[in-house]
């Protein structure tokens, strides 16, 4: 099997879901740290547009956001099965709403200027940095910068929740077996535990604690470091696998030049030539100088396909 080279920084809570589900796996996969602020060049070589962290690199396929790179991992490894028939639909929608509104409830309460100053405590510059780059990440997004207040009540009443019906004798988020939406879940927790005022409010569930204890158990699975100019370059000497029986999007049909972007934040345009567009996926066609030809991946849900400009 080609190798699968994650990049990724340590900090990333979204890294930190695909991290511990590589662990849950037990997968074996290279690491590539990328830079947490732009410029990215090498990032932008293969995705063409796409700043958000991670993306999955299998050869020449890039795999852009960790909804969809979750399903690539369990196809390549189904076991144990994120998606069970049993209980599907369900833990797919608890998922996609942590990746979401809990995402940004534990934004909301990590961006506090005491959590930022422990955080960047020997670096203002770079805090000041990072901040103007957040900025520009959210310029034209969707999304809505939640109260104080709000995302107050809202960690309170689902932390609450959460430890009740973990002290039912429900192992996981979505019932009895480990599914995606346990790894959607723990990258929100994780990343407020991480700042010492929002882990206060993690620590009154003790249920809540030891659940992130059994996922974090599952470690990280083993790495290996290459180079971000590395995996540009296997990028080029590899071939993008072959889509078969590529579905047009409505009236944007195969071949069309096109554009996807996130709906949320993180609005940057990836353009290239539409090869299919399924209930799953979007996957666009591109040549990059350094990366060459290459095939992009995109979740069908929270991404806009449109025409290129001409």
């Amino acid at each position: 099997m080609t190798d699968f080279i994650f990049h990724h920084y340590p900090t990333s809570p979204f890294s930190e879901k695909i991290r511990v589900l590589f662990g849950a796996k037990k997968f074996t996969w290279k690491s590539v740290e990328v830079p947490r602020i732009m410029p990215k060049p090498d990032v932008i070589a293969l995705t063409g547009g796409y700043r958000k962290t991670p993306i999955l690199q299998v050869g020449a396929d890039i795999y852009c956001d960790t909804a969809l790179i979750a399903k690539v991992i369990d196809t390549a490894a189904p076991s144990p099965p994120l998606y069970a028939a049993k209980f599907a639909a369900g833990a797919l929608a608890f998922s996609q709403w942590a990746d979401t509104y809990l995402f940004q409830v534990a934004v909301r309460h990590v961006f506090q200027p005491a959590n930022l100053a422990h955080m960047f405590g020997e670096s203002p510059g770079e805090l000041e940095a990072f901040t103007k780059d957040r900025q520009a990440m959210r310029r034209n997004a969707t999304t809505r910068r939640l109260s104080e207040q709000e995302a107050l009540a809202a960690i309170q009443s689902f932390l609450g929740d959460f430890d009740r019906q973990l002290s039912s004798g429900v192992s996981y988020a979505a019932g009895a077996d480990l599914s995606v939406a346990d790894f959607s879940v723990y990258h929100c927790l994780w990343f407020m535990r991480r700042a010492p005022l929002s882990a206060k409010l993690i620590e009154p569930y003790t249920q809540v604690r030891e659940w992130m204890k059994r996922i974090a158990d599952f470690g990280h699975g083993r790495s290996s470091e290459v180079t971000s100019a590395q995996a540009v370059e296997i990028a080029r000497q590899s071939t993008p696998l072959l889509v078969a029986n590529g579905a047009d999007a409505g009236d944007i049909k195969i071949g069309t030049s096109v554009e996807v972007l996130p709906t949320d934040y993180g609005v940057d345009p990836s353009a290239g030539i539409l090869v299919n567009c399924n209930a799953d996926e979007i996957a666009i066609r591109r040549v990059d100088p350094r990366a060459g030809e290459v095939v992009v991946h995109f979740p069908r849900i929270n991404y806009e396909l449109r025409q290129a400009s001409a």
